[in-house]
């Protein structure tokens, strides 16, 4: 309770502080942000951000599904997605702080009181210019992808394309690793490069015990891991002054980028011979390319498309598979041949081949006069993963309604995954599909 009364009237300072150089405040519209600057050029400030994604959703749950050992064939759940406050600012030339503070996936069949953590708590010294900046701490500068390290208040879809976040709560803590990392801008390339200490597998609760004959992450002291992500920039530049990038700009900016990226760890995974006899062990390996572009169609009326697409190869080792269900509103399959386990789980990552696309169209700002306008979008992922015999395709529908921008906006989206089950043979096929429809509300400063 302490540190929840000190956090809300540090807020409350900033948010005095910031209004108190300013002009006064109109209450039709959001203010702009929480920032004190301790410099008359703005060059030296702190900042701070709030941000809540409150969900409520009907998922059609994979066969055999059960809450608490009961039967349940179908959900209907509501719950915070994410809820995150940001403190961070220059504070010399060279000094950057940046700490970030929240918590995720709070249901209502979900463990209650969870708390927040510091989802990210670093340092950062500029050498040179914007070209060349050193930091370390708890960060999420991470590879390989664009959105391995998405900016959750700007989300194109309803939530982030959630395979580029490799390793997630396995070797890091969603998302974010213990590391050392460079980043910064060389004309037109945005680049970033990380090492990174992975967190301990024994107490992860993000895959099962023991060892198999199919590759897991091995529980043995792990190796140091090395990834980064390679962006140029055509047109306009993106900001890097965090690590997380942007999935749209409503229409305000012109964004041609191509990136590559890539992850390595040695003997990350290991997994048992076929005769049971050996421990094998194997490197993590994922290279990763993808394209962004965003652009106005008519800067007055400020309507744009957005389209993303990315290709990913990853080797986690021998048929690895992780299932991954998002704020899963179920505990536990009494159907022990249903591949994706429980709830709306699907499988999400593993050894092979990964297609992803996105697509959005903003509407003109004024479209519903003083209640915003409205963003279309859809997304697939298409993967061919060694442990499935059928590919993964899992799609997206849905609309965003920005009454304010990103600041406060209400999203519904229908989604459709593949239902996977073993035959008599052992085989892993798709032998359904199962839908979830979400409304998100967002809001945010």
């Amino acid at each position: 309770m302490r540190i929840t009364f000190l956090t809300a009237l540090s807020f409350l300072f900033i948010s005095s502080a910031a209004f108190a150089q300013g002009e006064k405040s109109n209450t039709k519209k959001f203010p702009k942000e929480l920032r004190y600057n301790f410099s008359e050029d703005g060059e030296q400030y702190v900042k701070a951000t709030f941000l809540a994604q409150i969900w409520g959703r009907y998922t059609d749950n994979n066969p055999g599904t059960t809450l608490y050992g009961f039967d349940e064939p179908t959900s209907f759940d509501m719950g915070l997605r994410r809820v995150r406050m940001q403190v961070y600012g220059q504070l010399t030339d060279r000094i950057f702080f940046y700490t970030q503070f929240g918590q995720n996936n709070l249901s209502s069949s979900g463990p209650r009181k969870q708390g927040i953590f510091f989802h990210d708590a670093l340092g950062e010294f500029k050498v040179y210019k914007n070209a060349v900046s050193i930091g370390a701490g708890l960060t999420a500068w991470t590879g390989a992808s664009r959105y391995s390290s998405p900016a959750i208040g700007s989300i194109l879809t309803l939530d982030a394309p959630l395979y580029q976040q490799y390793t997630a709560d396995i070797s890091d803590q969603f998302v974010r690793k213990l590391s050392i990392y460079a980043k910064g801008k060389i004309g037109k390339l945005d680049y970033r490069l990380a090492l990174s200490d992975p967190m301990a597998i024994p107490v992860s609760t993000g895959q099962p015990g023991g060892i198999s004959t199919s590759s897991m992450y091995s529980s043995e002291p792990p190796k140091a891991q090395i990834h980064g992500y390679f962006m140029y920039q055509f047109m306009d530049q993106e900001d890097n002054t965090t690590p997380y990038n942007a999935g749209s700009y409503y229409g305000k900016k012109t964004i041609v980028n191509l990136g590559v990226g890539f992850v390595q760890q040695p003997q990350a995974m290991w997994n048992l011979s076929d005769d049971l006899q050996d421990t094998l062990r194997s490197n993590l390996s994922i290279l990763s390319t993808d394209f962004f572009f965003e652009k106005p169609l008519d800067k007055t009326k400020q309507n744009a498309v957005t389209t993303y697409a990315a290709y990913t190869f990853s080797d986690y080792g021998k048929n690895y598979l992780r299932n991954t269900g998002v704020m899963n509103p179920a505990t536990g399959n009494s159907n022990s041949t249903v591949v994706n386990g429980a709830g709306n789980a699907f499988p999400m990552n593993g050894t092979g081949n990964t297609i992803y696309a996105q697509a959005g169209y903003l509407f003109r700002k004024d479209l519903l006069k003083d209640l915003g306008t409205i963003q279309l979008f859809g997304a697939l992922q298409h993967s061919t993963f060694d442990a499935l015999d059928d590919p993964m395709l899992m799609y997206e529908l849905g609309a965003n309604w920005l009454i304010a921008g990103n600041n406060a906006k209400l999203s519904l989206e229908y989604q459709s995954r593949p239902v996977f089950e073993t035959d008599a043979l052992g085989d892993a096929k798709t032998t359904a599909r199962k839908g979830m429809v979400v409304m998100q509300l967002q809001v945010g400063i």
